[in-house]
């Protein structure tokens, strides 16, 4: 859920619409999946399979990146990656700072996916003076009192909040104004950030329940299915049964 307004990635101010962009990350997972296999080129039909939308907006979507194909051959697997990491704004090296060094902090912190995707994680911070000095994911935590610091020394646009969520706001208020313009939070909490801050929130718990949802609604299904193939026949044949000639039943009531 994004909550800033006024800052925006280049893709945006060039009419990119929002949705279009939620989407390039799956175009370009796909494709670099393709890429790592060697496949040249791909088919609009298989990209969108592969992404797991359907093939007329995956054109539309490419329509916006001038990016059209070629007919009877499809789209040039490396070219677009290029294109959309251009987009994405991946072609340059993003450094990020972790704060809240807990299980999923440390979680975070060893994902080596940040690195391949353009990146950097630049600084681990936490308030517990027990982690300062340990290394997590072979980088050394610091804590949070040097936070502003840290943030000017290594350039740091985009932050990543994993604490607690009563400090959270706290968190992204020194963030906000140590010059942080991204927040990507996973405290279960809902951020306040001023015009010019984008906020992407990560909630487990509510995709969890998300899923419990259906999950509920699809055992519902069943057991209403089970209900209707287990009506007794009395009550089937009180209700539904038709006289010899069909048109009525063949047991009146009194």
């Amino acid at each position: 859920m994004a909550t800033g307004r006024t800052h925006r990635p280049a893709t945006r101010s060039r009419g990119i619409p929002e949705a279009t962009v939620a989407r390039l990350p799956l175009y370009l997972r796909a494709l670099t999946a393709l890429s790592e296999r060697s496949v040249p080129t791909v088919s609009s039909e298989e990209l969108a399979a592969a992404a797991g939308v359907n093939s007329a907006k995956l054109r539309k979507d490419f329509s916006y990146l001038g990016s059209y194909g070629t007919r009877g051959v499809g789209y040039d697997v490396e070219y677009l990656v290029y294109q959309i990491s251009r987009e994405l704004g991946l072609t340059q090296d993003w450094p990020v700072v972790i704060v809240g060094i807990g299980n999923l902090g440390a979680a975070l912190a060893g994902y080596g996916g940040f690195a391949s995707r353009g990146f950097r994680v630049a600084a681990l911070i936490d308030a517990d003076p027990a982690l300062t000095g340990k290394p997590v994911a072979g980088i050394p935590v610091q804590h949070s009192d040097d936070l502003e610091k840290i943030i000017k020394d290594n350039g740091v646009s985009i932050g990543v909040i994993a604490t607690p969520a009563g400090v959270a706001q706290q968190v992204c208020d020194r963030l906000v104004a140590a010059g942080v313009t991204s927040i990507l939070n996973f405290a279960p909490t809902v951020l306040s950030v001023p015009d010019g801050v984008d906020v992407r929130k990560v909630d487990l718990s509510i995709e969890l329940q998300i899923l419990a949802f259906h999950e509920q609604r699809k055992a519902g299904e069943e057991t209403a299915a089970g209900d209707v193939g287990s009506v007794p026949a009395t009550a089937r044949d009180a209700s539904g049964d038709q006289g010899p000639d069909g048109d009525v039943p063949a047991v009146m009531p009194a």
